[in-house]
């Protein structure tokens, strides 16, 4: 995997980012799970599945990788969150 040159960029601008896209991604797969319970019709339902599924998978490589890179959980903002009994 080729590593990023970051000229003149603050780590700190990196560990928010992450950060933020824990809290939101995160935020946006309970949406995705409470809108898949008021699913009307089975094609709603099948696409509602879908995108819970795709945040359930974005959450599991996030914390995937952050355990790979020994990263704490708290830090990535996905502590509170198991994407197999939370979102499944």
């Amino acid at each position: 995997m080729k590593r990023l040159k970051v000229k003149s960029m603050n780590n700190k601008k990196f560990i928010n980012y992450v950060y933020d896209l824990g809290i939101l991604f995160k935020k946006k797969a309970k949406e995705a799970k409470c809108n898949k319970h008021d699913a009307s019709g089975a094609e709603d339902a099948a696409y509602k599945m879908g995108c819970l599924m795709a945040f359930h998978e974005i959450i599991d490589v996030m914390k995937q990788q952050a355990r790979a890179f020994d990263i704490e959980q708290e830090d990535i903002g996905l502590a509170d969150i198991d994407a197999e009994s939370d979102l499944l």
